[in-house]
């Protein structure tokens, strides 16, 4: 019999201490779409993001990729300031799904 029948999907990524791991990637993700979003309302190629982030277009790039979980809040919160938008990440308290 699976255990994890009638258990929901938190309760299973708790169960195997993933929980952080999933949520970090979905905000990066989140985050990364955002920016890509703001950029083609805006009209702005990767190349001039990056010169108004005095980086280079491969940073640019590693920000955008929906896949690199590793990309850090200051890239991405620059990246967001150079069009002119910020970065908000929050501490909800658990259970809050009115916030999540």
């Amino acid at each position: 019999m699976n255990k994890h029948i009638g258990s929901n999907f938190d309760d299973f990524l708790a169960e195997q201490g993933l929980v952080e791991e999933v949520s970090a990637a979905a905000l990066k993700r989140v985050i990364a779409w955002q920016i890509a979003e703001a950029m083609k309302t805006q009209h702005v190629s990767k190349k001039a993001l990056a010169e108004r982030m005095h980086t280079s277009r491969t940073a640019v790039d590693r920000a955008l990729d929906q896949n690199d979980a590793g990309m850090t809040l200051a890239t991405l919160a620059s990246a967001a300031r150079a069009l002119g938008r910020r970065v908000e990440v929050r501490l909800i308290p658990e259970g809050d799904a009115a916030h999540a």
